[in-house]
Order: C-alpha cells, then structure tokens, then sequence
C-alpha cells in the first residue's frame, strides 16, 4: 500500500531517559519538569512520551538572546 502525499512521516517518541540524557541533566530533573507543566509531554497510560519535534521547539523557547534586554554589553 503506497503513501499518499498528505501522509507525514512523524518520528518516534522519545522516553524520559533519551530526553535527559539530550538535555543533559538528570531524570529526576525531566521529572520535576514534567510535574510542574514546564516542558511538552505524552502521557499514555502510565507512560511518559516526549514528541522530539516539541522537545525542539521548547528549546527554541527558553532560549535567551545573546544580548538580552537589560543586560550590559561589554565593551
């Protein structure tokens, strides 16, 4: 059965393990996260997934410019 042209490719769910272990901290930490609705997450069941394409765009949004507003450039 061949793929239609709207069909996307999604990729795979990450567990809590494979997200700390991307983010570099621990897993009590990505629990901690989770808890307190600061990071994007799947619950399925009893499970915790994380969507990489989310995990990115989290990312993305805590970022903080180089030169934020209010911090002094260095001369």
């Amino acid at each position: 059965m061949a793929q239609s042209a709207s069909t996307t490719i999604r990729p795979a769910l990450m567990n809590i393990d494979q997200v700390a272990g991307r983010l570099g901290v621990s897993v009590r930490h990505m629990r901690r996260l989770v808890a307190e609705r600061r990071i994007p997450f799947v619950k399925w069941g009893h499970l915790l997934r994380f969507d990489p394409d989310e995990v990115d765009r989290w990312i993305e949004e805590c970022a903080v410019p180089a030169n934020a507003a209010g911090w002094p450039t260095l001369r």
